[in-house]
């Protein structure tokens, strides 16, 4: 875990919110993460230098995507917060059956399609992504030695304006004590990732 009042650098790419709720010890609903969400505020304190010095305790953080350039590698633009990404590239979707969530910049697997792995430099207890997806996808988590802790799945391809019953950019999380890596996996597919949030 992080040590309280480290500082961290938020620049463009980095930090776009800090929300200020405990990271819940048990497996919170899908309305739960939506209510945190949508209440959020930004609890960061600017310093000199462009910086920000934040208690890093108990706290969650969203990635502020819209910084990134269309096809730009995405590998250790969020390095300081405490996250690399591997297989991974942002794009401006051109085809209406992957709508962002927000903004216009969302991830996706690149250049191995159907894959994207993202590493955090501390353990974390809880990761959240909205997800839209060509095939059956599946959030899985792991500690530090590889081993699976959790899975969350989406169950079928959920392309906007398709037959789907799942709607595009359906929320999937993952909670579990010492979470160091987590994967996102469609075998044979295409999905792009929005809003991608982390809890320390």
């Amino acid at each position: 875990m992080l040590k309280p009042d480290v500082m961290l650098k938020t620049d463009s790419l980095q930090l776009d919110t800090v929300l200020t709720f405990k990271a819940p010890q048990f497996m919170p609903s899908e309305l739960d993460l939506e209510n945190i969400a949508g209440s959020s505020t930004k609890q960061s304190q600017t310093t000199p230098g462009n910086q920000n010095r934040i208690d890093t305790l108990n706290k969650c953080f969203s990635l502020k995507l819209e910084g990134l350039k269309c096809f730009e590698k995405v590998e250790n633009q969020f390095k300081e917060c405490g996250v690399v990404f591997s297989n991974c590239m942002a794009i401006q979707p051109s085809n209406p059956a992957f709508p962002p969530r927000s903004g216009s910049v969302v991830l996706m697997g690149s250049p191995q399609s159907g894959s994207l792995e993202v590493f955090f430099l501390n353990p974390v207890k809880l990761v959240r992504a909205f997800v839209t997806s060509s095939q059956r996808l599946i959030l899985s988590a792991y500690d530090r030695d590889g081993h699976l802790l959790t899975q969350s799945v989406l169950p079928s391809a959920n392309l906007a304006n398709s037959d789907s019953c799942v709607s595009p950019n359906k929320l999937l999380f993952v909670s579990a004590n010492n979470i160091h890596s987590v994967s996102f996996c469609a075998f044979d597919g295409q999905f792009t990732v929005d809003d991608f949030n982390f809890c320390i």
